[in-house]
């Protein structure tokens, strides 16, 4: 449950590993998305008694994450993998940007993905096609992933040791942000038909990513998209965040991007 924007507590969590099941889906005539698997990890919902007021609630979601996130940590670091969580509103670019990055990458890094998304399993097809491992994880109406749905990805991911695990969160500016997933960093990504307000409309996101990828930097001819504007919101809300300006379609600045990655790594 997310006390801060009210997503319902009895959601249910699926957690497909997309090396091991077959799995396909396809949209109804009423618009209705459906994804079929054979074989599916259903976690047990989690029933929450508001004891008192809302933010003593809150606090007691929170506190019990924080402290899987820390033990996610600490299995990270124990194995020598590098986690990023990423984060962005939906369609920002975050799987278009992966799969450049993994492929870009490929001979140099060893990068495994959680996906995560409320339905489908779409986003995992097209990373499971670069040949990476990933394991979907499809929150239902959850709007954000946490400690617990990342311990139990990383038990059906197995990534390998000395590697890098990217958290592609669900896409949501205000939610995943207060979620400690155990990651060395949290990275925001916003594209260029967004609005360049974004960062002081969302400041706490903001404020919690170490750096910002601003994406679709190709489309700067066709959109009123003010990039130093945007820079200076964001500067406003977080000095010290690095900022990169990309196109995962052209490769306009990726390599500052890897350049900072690599570093990541070696650190």
């Amino acid at each position: 449950m997310c006390v801060t924007c009210g997503c319902s507590d009895d959601n249910q969590t699926t957690i497909t590993n997309m090396e091991n099941e077959h799995h396909h889906t396809h949209t109804l005539p009423d618009g209705t998305v459906i994804t079929h698997t054979h074989h599916h990890e259903e976690a047990p919902q989690i029933h929450a008694k508001i004891h008192n007021t809302t933010i003593s609630l809150e606090q007691e979601i929170l506190g019990k994450n924080n402290l899987l996130a820390a033990q996610n940590r600490g299995w990270f670091k124990g194995r020598n993998i590098l986690a990023l969580n990423l984060m962005s509103s939906p369609g920002a670019g975050k799987t278009t940007l992966l799969t450049r990055t993994i492929n870009d990458l490929k001979d140099k890094l060893t990068i495994s993905v959680i996906e995560g998304d409320q339905e489908t399993t779409n986003d995992a097809e097209k990373i499971k096609a670069t040949g990476c491992k990933v394991v979907q994880i499809n929150t239902g109406t959850g709007c954000h992933l946490d400690a617990s749905m990342i311990e139990r990805g990383l038990q059906k991911l197995n990534p390998p040791l000395d590697s890098v695990v990217m958290i592609e969160n669900v896409g949501n500016l205000v939610c995943p942000a207060l979620f400690d997933l155990g990651e060395a960093a949290k990275v925001v990504i916003l594209s260029v038909t967004e609005g360049e307000d974004k960062p002081i409309k969302y400041p706490h996101m903001f404020r919690a990513s170490e750096i910002m990828i601003l994406t679709k930097i190709d489309l700067l001819p066709y959109v009123q998209f003010d990039v130093q504007r945007c820079i200076e919101y964001a500067k406003q809300v977080n000095p010290k965040m690095q900022i990169f300006q990309v196109s995962a379609t052209t490769g306009e600045g990726l390599e500052d991007l890897y350049r900072w990655l690599n570093q990541k790594v070696a650190n």
